[in-house]
């Protein structure tokens, strides 16, 4: 597969995922009575969300690098910013899964988007492209964020309701 073609699958993929989200939270409308689980909901849409712009914008002149180092910087920096946030707040939280405990590693993917963009040719080390190895940082964004959409949907930071008949 060309990387035109891999960002533009990517590209609706995300844009679709982002639309599933958006149910998803409107069937779960408890997932937004507090701030906390509200910064929660937004990360994960950021998660579907940034790696969808970002191979929009890997389409529009993949010969013309400046533009896809510029974009994906700027995209990778609001992500890193927003991620590196959510985990600062997070910390003292209850129940968390093990997507939710390394959500640090969506930061790093980032950062590492971000130093592909001013240093592509560290890709090279790998026989890749710049924008071949931030295809697979992008991949790894989205099946994060699979795992974080997947704990925020099933878990619960309430304690579990005790049986009457089990009590004592």
């Amino acid at each position: 597969m060309d990387l035109s073609t891999f960002y533009a699958v990517v590209s609706a993929t995300c844009f679709t995922l982002v639309g599933l989200w958006w149910s998803a939270v409107d069937r779960r409308r408890d997932l937004l009575g507090s701030p906390e689980t509200r910064r929660l909901v937004g990360g994960v849409y950021l998660t579907f969300l940034l790696p969808g712009v970002m191979g929009l914008f890997a389409q529009v002149a993949p010969a013309a690098t400046g533009l896809w180092r510029t974009t994906f910087g700027l995209v990778a920096i609001v992500g890193a910013w927003s991620t590196f946030g959510l985990v600062r707040a997070d910390r003292g939280s209850g129940a968390r899964g093990p997507f939710r405990r390394n959500r640090w590693l969506v930061g790093v993917l980032y950062l590492l988007i971000v130093l592909l963009g001013v240093a592509p040719e560290l890709a090279g080390t790998f026989h890749l492209t710049g924008l071949q190895a931030a295809a697979l940082a992008v991949v790894c964004l989205v099946v994060l964020a699979h795992g974080l959409a997947w704990e925020l949907l099933t878990t619960s930071d309430e304690p579990p309701v005790q049986d009457a008949d089990h009590d004592g």
